[in-house]
């Protein structure tokens, strides 16, 4: 089992994403709001370094989701597959990431 992370920086596709997996009968995601540490610096006016690449970040666009999903190792290309139909690649900048873990135990999953 894998535990899939992404996190999401283009949130107007969110709802699109949402709907996408699930009609790929992809579910069981669980989803919160983040921010980017970045972004959380300048909200706080601690710029320090990071003033000199303010120019870099997309201002409005502060919020992102994170999705959170455990899923079969096998699944997980699928998965990226349908992420990035709907996103773009997330290998253009402030698109998002996605990453995954590992997982050794699971309770509560069918």
């Amino acid at each position: 089992m894998k535990l899939l992370v992404l996190v999401l920086n283009k949130t107007e596709k969110f709802d699109l994403l949402l709907k996408t997996l699930a009609k790929n009968n992809i579910t069981g995601a669980t989803i919160i709001n983040s921010v980017g540490m970045a972004h959380e610096l300048m909200a706080n006016n601690d710029m320090g370094i990071l003033g000199s690449f303010r120019h870099l970040l997309d201002e409005s666009n502060k919020d992102s989701k994170t999705m959170f999903m455990v899923t079969k190792h096998d699944k997980v290309q699928g998965i990226i597959d349908v992420i990035e139909s709907v996103v773009g690649s997330l290998d253009l900048p402030d698109t998002g990431i996605v990453f995954t873990v590992p997982v050794d135990f699971t309770r509560g999953l069918e």
